[in-house]
């Protein structure tokens, strides 16, 4: 199985070196990734952590680096003196942990699962312990791992439904990933059932909650949510709808969605932030055939307020900026939810106390979801139709809406302190193993 692994990863890198090779001559930012892919960190990066025997959190990209934000920062209060390096696989996910976690001694690209590279980057780099957030189970690194004596503890875990079935064609191999994790710290009872019935030692598996209700989401003052509406050029009483996390076939549903909604309010504004950032360029182009004045957020403060005004979808094209507008929306919706993605986090604007909307396809955080709906501070729709006429039923009724953004943020704050008790098992294992 492992040689069966290995063949199929080379056979991946090998099949994209066209798409890598296209990247790498249009993207700057791609090439520093590449170059830190095939193991050349930037000096100063490296000498941050090498040989002061790191603990290495490993985040697949955004969501993930957010998870583990709140981890990092609780372990580092307890733990100053022991270095923290974070990697991640995409470049969104990069950035988004160089701002978030000032923390972090040193953040870097995931190296390829590749054979020969694990070896020669942790062998480099020799973690007292390596830290996977939430699925990142990579063979090649955990056998790395292993060979070393090297404790892996995965954090925030979860197991989607769709992944557990992935899992079970590979028992083989994922059988021997799971006999090296030596503690598995799961967001729900659902998850840790999952990784049980895939091989996990039930000794080894304790719910410790989910580290997003942890995070120090922003905070907006007054005068901040008073700059920010300028700068979208929103004016008193218009209405602003955000989806947040969009994917693709999903902003033609909500564009027309606005069309609808703009029958009953003429001048109602919409905040479209997709999920692949690169992507809103592409955006911007679509909402404009749609028949919609459209501006990149970046591009939003050049324009004059009469502009501004004018512009009736804004479409996000920062990182970390999400949190901030969600404090200025009447309505949320998030997406990956009308398309079968299976959802993102909704703990962002419930946090921010605003009534949330999402599509049927919710699988990827069914306890949250479920904890939410339950409680009526989170709406269920079907389609684009549904989503319209309980956006309509909710900006008429703002009596319910509010009442929704208030439970929503109570379920964060009862929620809290799944951080503080995932560090209390990474500081005993680390401190037993000297």
């Amino acid at each position: 199985m492992d040689l069966l692994y290995n063949i199929l990863m080379l056979t991946a890198a090998v099949v994209g070196l066209p798409f890598f090779a296209f990247r790498f001559i249009r993207e700057r930012r791609f090439r520093e990734r590449l170059r830190q892919n095939l193991g050349f960190f930037p000096a100063d990066t490296l000498t941050r952590v090498v040989g002061r025997s790191p603990v290495w959190f490993q985040s697949a990209s955004v969501g993930e680096v957010v998870a583990a934000s709140s981890i990092i920062r609780e372990f580092k209060r307890q733990l100053p003196e022991i270095p923290v390096l974070i990697s991640s696989g995409t470049i969104s996910g990069y950035d988004m942990a160089q701002r978030i976690i000032p923390e972090a001694d040193a953040v870097i690209f995931y190296p390829p699962d590749l054979p020969g590279m694990p070896d020669r980057i942790v062998g480099k780099i020799l973690p007292r312990a390596y830290v996977p957030v939430e699925t990142e189970l990579w063979p090649n690194f955990i056998r790395s791992a292993r060979k070393r004596s090297i404790p892996v503890i995965m954090v925030n875990g979860r197991i989607g439904e769709r992944s557990v079935e992935h899992y079970r064609q590979m028992r083989r191999m994922f059988t021997k990933m799971l006999d090296t994790v030596v503690r598995f710290c799961m967001q729900s009872t659902v998850d840790a059932q999952y990784v049980i019935q895939l091989g996990a030692d039930p000794h080894k598996v304790i719910v410790t909650g989910n580290t997003k209700y942890d995070q120090n989401y922003s905070q907006v003052t007054t005068e901040e949510k008073k700059a920010l509406r300028q700068e979208l050029g929103l004016l008193e009483n218009v209405p602003l709808l955000i989806a947040g996390s969009t994917h693709r076939g999903e902003e033609e549903i909500l564009l027309e969605v606005l069309r609808q909604i703009q029958g009953r309010y003429p001048i109602v504004k919409m905040i479209l932030a997709p999920r692949d950032v690169p992507r809103s360029g592409a955006i911007v182009e679509l909402v404009r055939r749609a028949g919609f004045v459209a501006e990149l957020r970046s591009k939003m403060p050049s324009l004059t307020a009469e502009q501004r005004a004018e512009v009736r979808v804004v479409v996000l094209d920062s990182i970390g900026e999400l949190g901030r507008f969600y404090s200025l929306a009447d309505l949320v919706f998030v997406g990956g939810s009308l398309v079968s993605h299976g959802g993102h986090n909704i703990l962002e604007p419930a946090a921010q106390g605003k009534p949330i909307l999402v599509g049927p396809h919710m699988f990827n955080f069914r306890d949250t979801y479920a904890l939410f709906s339950k409680r009526n501070a989170c709406v269920t729709v079907l389609d684009g139709q549904e989503l319209e006429q309980k956006i309509l039923e909710l900006l008429q009724n703002k009596q319910t809406a509010e009442q929704m953004g208030r439970e929503a943020a109570q379920i964060v704050a009862e929620n809290q302190g799944a951080a503080v008790r995932t560090v209390e098992h990474l500081r005993q294992i680390i401190e037993n193993r000297g």
